[in-house]
Formats: structure tokens, sequence, C-alpha cells
């Protein structure tokens, strides 16, 4: 056990829904197995519609279980679950839930021996964007905010004034360094690392800016559709769900200045130097789309015009990116599901070294993939063995040290549910941050693009493909021998 860490009563708004299911009860699970939860702690779901007896919610988190970590030990299960209860809340009425808070809270001090002081409360509000408000506004009439971690799920706001309105609300209630707005992007390792592939290696970062860079994309497919969350997905949008937040946040990565510490205030204000130099969205520049057969699905309107795919061109208005454009894109119902971000080098262009095949030669490309066993590759010119001086294509594949001794890597919700519980928010996302976004995307919202259909497992709309000069890494480019051999 982490014995650092306080006792701890955690509540989980929204327990019986997609999220909770499939990564904050697996989460809590790993942390258990891994011994990372605090000794002494309780866990309340909560939300509007009771699922049953206690026995019953716990039924459906054992459920859970099963499917989404598989082999499940029995010894770290039956004492997770048993701390499990579940209370009905609302807006409204927060009686039932304030009751149950202290009272996991007095069952804490007999357990570990403590002064209520110590007892620490963390949030989640795994809930759309419209109930945060009213929710927020419960907790503080509850008397539940002293002691307590807000937990915040994107998108935050559905655009710059709710987002602002959003923002009065939770900082009437809490302060600041309470709240943790999360993004579970920046909890992967992956992404992580990029910041290592820069600033630690002394062959990248000299080369990271527009004297030697043509462009950047940041490309984020996925193969399912809605999949149930047609109502979700007409309220909100890929716009507000995935560009705003994760292609974001992806692109403060790739673009900051070095933050020359890890730690918030240096990582927060390095991201936001990035932000604050990007240019507002040109809606001329973004293409919408929408996959055929979105309109049929449950909870969907007949007639609904709201984008499952975006495609952007972004530029970046300072000393290092002034002239680059990056290409960001994500959808619904496409050819693959890839996390991958592309750095494109300018051509050297000495016309002298010649490709075997004297076509046009392909640029180089470093190539970063954002999978869970992350994975870098960089496309190189070399002489083709015999007589001539033949230039042909090779691939220079980096071994991230994927087998490092008493290596201990987390899954990125289990990171950052127990950086909340550490206090540690360097890896979420401030509300300076949150507003920048959202005036950066301001044009579009309000100049929408009508979004252009297209067909399920394709790579988007044809502007879209057409969008980025010389194509897309992705899609639009012979195979993609760097990562799949």
């Amino acid at each position: 056990m982490i014995k650092d860490l306080p006792p701890h009563v955690l509540v989980l708004f929204g327990a019986t829904g997609d999220l909770a299911s499939r990564k904050l009860f697996p989460g809590l699970y790993r942390l258990a197995a891994a011994g990372r939860l605090p000794k002494h702690y309780r866990v309340i779901g909560s939300g509007r519609r009771s699922p049953g007896t206690d026995e019953e919610f716990r039924g459906q988190v054992r459920t859970a279980l099963d499917e989404f970590v598989k082999d499940v030990d029995e010894a770290v299960a039956g004492p997770l679950l048993e701390r499990i209860t579940f209370v009905t809340s609302s807006a409204d009425d927060g009686t039932a839930l304030s009751a149950a808070v202290r009272d996991a809270e007095d069952r804490l001090l007999e357990d570990a021996g403590c002064l209520l002081s110590d007892v620490r409360r963390l949030l989640y509000l795994s809930i759309p964007p419209s109930a945060v408000s009213g929710t927020v506004e419960m907790l503080a009439k509850e008397d539940l905010v002293d002691r307590s971690r807000l937990v915040a799920e994107k998108p935050f706001g559905t655009d710059l004034a709710t987002a602002r309105a959003l923002d009065v609300v939770l900082l009437n209630a809490f302060e600041e360094r309470q709240i943790f707005r999360i993004d579970h992007f920046l909890g992967k390792e992956a992404v992580q690392n990029i910041l290592a592939l820069r600033f630690a290696n002394g062959l990248f970062e000299p080369a990271w800016n527009r004297h030697t860079i043509e462009s950047v994309q940041i490309d984020v497919p996925e193969r399912l559709t809605v999949e149930g969350r047609g109502s979700f997905y007409e309220g909100t949008g890929c716009l507000r769900d995935m560009v705003t937040t994760h292609l974001c946040q992806l692109l403060g990565f790739v673009a900051l200045e070095d933050p020359h510490a890890y730690r918030e205030s240096a990582l927060r204000a390095a991201k936001s130097a990035v932000f604050a130099a990007v240019r507002p969205l040109d809606p001329e520049r973004v293409v919408f789309g929408q996959y055929d057969g979105y309109r049929a699905e449950a909870d969907v309107a007949p007639d609904s015009d709201v984008e499952t795919f975006v495609a952007i061109e972004m530029w970046i208005d300072n000393d290092r990116w002034r002239d680059v454009p990056f290409y960001l894109r994500t959808g619904k119902a496409m050819a693959e599901g890839r996390r991958t971000i592309t750095v494109r080098f300018s051509d050297p262009r000495h016309r002298w070294l010649k490709p075997a095949d004297q076509g046009v030669p392909a640029p180089n490309e470093l190539v970063i993939e954002l999978a869970d066993q992350p994975r870098i590759a960089i496309d190189v010119r070399a002489k083709r063995p015999g007589p001539d001086m033949d230039i042909v294509e090779g691939v220079f594949r980096l071994d991230l040290v994927c087998d490092v001794p008493d290596a201990d890597p987390l899954e990125a919700y289990e990171r950052l549910i127990l950086d909340v519980m550490r206090g540690d928010r360097t890896l979420f996302i401030g509300s300076a941050e949150v507003e920048r976004l959202w005036e950066i995307c301001q044009p579009v919202l309000e100049r929408r693009p009508a979004p252009e259909p297209y067909p399920q497992g394709s790579w988007g709309p044809q502007p879209a493909i057409d969008l980025p000069l010389g194509g897309w890494r992705l899609g639009n480019h012979p195979p993609d021998r760097s990562l799949t051999s």
C-alpha cells in the first residue's frame, strides 16, 4: 500500500454510465491490485436513477470488471466491491448523498484512527456538460466542498460563453487548486514520451522548428461509430468532443517551448504560450463530415447536421512555427483506429541525389504512434547497393525501451486518478487553456461548415483528404511500412 495517501471517500457521479464501466472501476481495481490506493477508502456511486440495492450495484461493477479487466483476482476484487455503495442524487436533492459521505467518513475515522481533517474527498463528475453546473451547486449547498478535489470531464462547456459561465460556477464553489479538468490523453505514457523525445535528445530538438519542418499532422481516426452515444453526440459533436480537448492538447505537447521543469506551473505556462500564439481557425480551412448511417443511430435526429468528423488546418504564429501548417483530423467510423503524429521534414533539394525509380521522392517523416506501447519511426533515404548513386527509401525504427527492468506503467485513467489523490495537477488542464482553446475554435462554431457525407470505413470526405499539401500520412500514403512491419 502507498502509506502516504490519506483516507479517501471517492464519489463517482455517473457511476452506472459507460465511462465508469470501461475505465473508472477497472482503473480503481488495477490501482488496488498494484497497492496504489489508500489503505482506508470508500467508494460511493451516484446518479439520478438507482440501479437497485448496493448488492445489485456491486454486481454491475463486477460485470464491468469481468469484461474490461478479464482475469480478475478475487483477493483484489472482493475488498474493493465491499467498499462500494450507491446513493441517488440530483442537482435538486443531494441530501442522501451528503449523509452517505458523512457516514463513510465516520467509518474511515474508526478504521484509520485519524482526524476528520485528514480525510479527503474525491468528487468525479462523469456526467454530461449540461449537468455539471447544477451538480456543483448541489455540492456547495450540501457542504461537500471542504477537503474535496473535483474532477471534471471534458468538454468544458460547449463554447466560449458557456465555458466562462461554467468557470464562474466552479470557482464560486471550489478554489482553482481543488479543480482537476481531466483529459485522459495526457495520462498516456506515449503522450508524456513526446516531451522526453524532444527535450532529452539532442538529435531532435535542434531540428524541431520551421527551418526544417514542413508540416505536422495530428491524426486520431476511430473505427467505432457513436455506438449508443447518439444523444451525447447530438449535443456535442466531434469538434467539441475531440478537437478542443484531445487533439489541441496533443498540439500543445508537440509545439511547446522548453518548460524547463516537469511540474504544473511550468508545463501549463509552456502550453499556454503555444495556445496564445495559435491563430483562430479559418472556417474555410475546416472540413466537417458525417458518416453514412449516422442519422439511423439511436437518439439521433433524422435530419441531424451534427459532425462526426473534423479536419482542420491550424497555424502557430511564433518564431518556432511561423508558416508551418498543423493538420488535425479525427472522426468516427473511419478506416482504422490510430493515434498518429507525423512530423514532415522539408526536402533538402539536393537534386543530384535521385531516387532509383526516378519518381518524386517521398518526404522524410518522423512518425510517432501513440499506442499503449509507443512506437517511433523515421523515413530516411539511403544509397541503393550497386554501381550507381541511386537513392532508395528506408525506415529507421526507434526502440522505446518497452522492456525496461522495474518498469511500472499505468493506464491513463489509473495515472490521473492517482494524481488527483496525490494533489498533482501537472497533467490536468487550467481554466486559461480552456478559454483560449474555445476562442481559437469560436469562428468555426459561429460559421459551421456543412458536414460532408463519407462512407463508413473510409478516410473521410474528399475535401478533408485533399486538405494537406502532399496528403495525409494515414490513408493517402504508400503502405505504412514504418510501423506495421
